[in-house]
């Protein structure tokens, strides 16, 4: 059985060790089931928010929103907004939640995230960007950080990058997450963005050479431990997107390798989501929600496809019943404790039988 204590988290991330492991705010996926299920793959990891308007914070549904199990932390809330006063106040309704950090999304590639003048398109305007990290670090004490490329199409120099750094950091603005690519917001959707615009890692490592006081954590294509390991040489951290999401081992390897952390298998991880997902589904959630973090768990191994076939079945997820997910593991062979549940949830859910 794998337990995951926040205390010991916080004395791992703290103990002398001057580089940062994160996985980056991804939208329709970083939710906080699968940051339950990052977390027991890496109990260092900095894990992040999907991208929430800051509207939406402060006008909507701010306890959905901003809801977050203990178990994940330490979490950071990924901000999207051009609006200073409007990004300070819901910069201190994150921070009230128990947020570790507050991020603002300029990376985002997205027409629709552009039509609301946010995301990737900020970075044409760092004085703007700059006012916006201002009021947000006025509001808050917890740190406030920002997530960009590397430029636009047609703005993507280093003296351009230079600008827009020097601005935020001017602003209060001490770490920054790039993006080792530019974005192109005209002929490419955020897909492409994240495959077409070439990796150039050399730039953000350069980067750091021309602000070595602040922290820079690179982001982008980082799927082996060799590709983390080069940047890991020349700049504060790195920070992991897809290969996450599609393999949430590899975190533990990195973990491993970066804090050595313990070695996690997909069926340690697996035994103590199942605790996680009765306690939702006796909460009402979604049995769809909760198994998607879990769709690739065991890609490449025997009895993956079934597994994969059983939890993408609409009609079976529908009931809700947690049968649904243990018929599917005995595809893997899954070794187990199924009928016990683990420290993340011990509320049984009468639907499960």
């Amino acid at each position: 059985m794998l337990y995951v204590q926040q205390g010991t988290q916080r004395k791992a991330r703290s103990a002398g060790v001057t580089k940062l492991l994160a996985v980056a705010p991804m939208m329709a996926c970083t939710d906080t089931h699968c940051r339950t299920l990052h977390r027991l793959f890496s109990p260092n990891a900095l894990l992040f928010t999907e991208m929430v308007t800051a509207g939406a914070v402060v006008y909507g549904r701010r306890e959905r929103l901003l809801r977050f199990q203990p178990a994940e932390a330490p979490v950071a809330c990924q901000l999207g907004g051009s609006e200073p006063g409007l990004l300070g106040e819901a910069a201190h309704l994150a921070a009230s939640a128990g947020f570790a950090e507050i991020n603002l999304n300029v990376g985002c590639p997205s027409p629709r995230v552009r039509q609301g003048a946010f995301g990737a398109a900020l970075m044409a305007e760092p004085r703007r960007v700059a006012n916006c990290v201002a009021a947000m670090a006025a509001a808050v004490k917890v740190p406030i950080t920002v997530k960009c490329r590397l430029g636009l199409a047609g703005r993507d120099s280093d003296a351009h990058l230079d600008e827009f750094i020097a601005a935020v950091s001017e602003a209060g603005c001490r770490t920054v997450y790039v993006h080792a690519r530019i974005a192109v917001l005209d002929g490419l959707n955020p897909a492409q963005n994240r495959s077409i615009p070439p990796l150039q890692p050399e730039r953000v490592h350069a980067l750091k050479g021309r602000f070595p006081k602040l922290c820079i954590i690179a982001n982008g294509g980082i799927d082996t431990l060799a590709a983390a390991t080069a940047h890991l040489a020349c700049v504060d951290g790195v920070m992991i997107g897809r290969a996450a999401w599609r393999e949430p081992r590899f975190l533990n390897r990195l973990d491993l390798m970066m804090f050595g952390a313990q070695p996690v298998s997909e069926h340690d991880a697996l035994d103590a989501y199942l605790g996680h997902m009765r306690s939702q589904l006796a909460e009402g959630e979604r049995l769809a929600d909760l198994v998607r973090p879990i769709l690739g768990l065991f890609k490449g191994q025997p009895g993956a496809r079934r597994y994969r076939r059983l939890l993408s079945c609409p009609k079976a997820l529908r009931s809700d019943r947690l049968a649904v997910v243990l018929d599917a593991i005995d595809q893997v062979g899954f070794r187990g404790e199924a009928t016990r549940s683990p420290p993340l949830g011990t509320v049984e859910n009468s639907r499960a039988a």
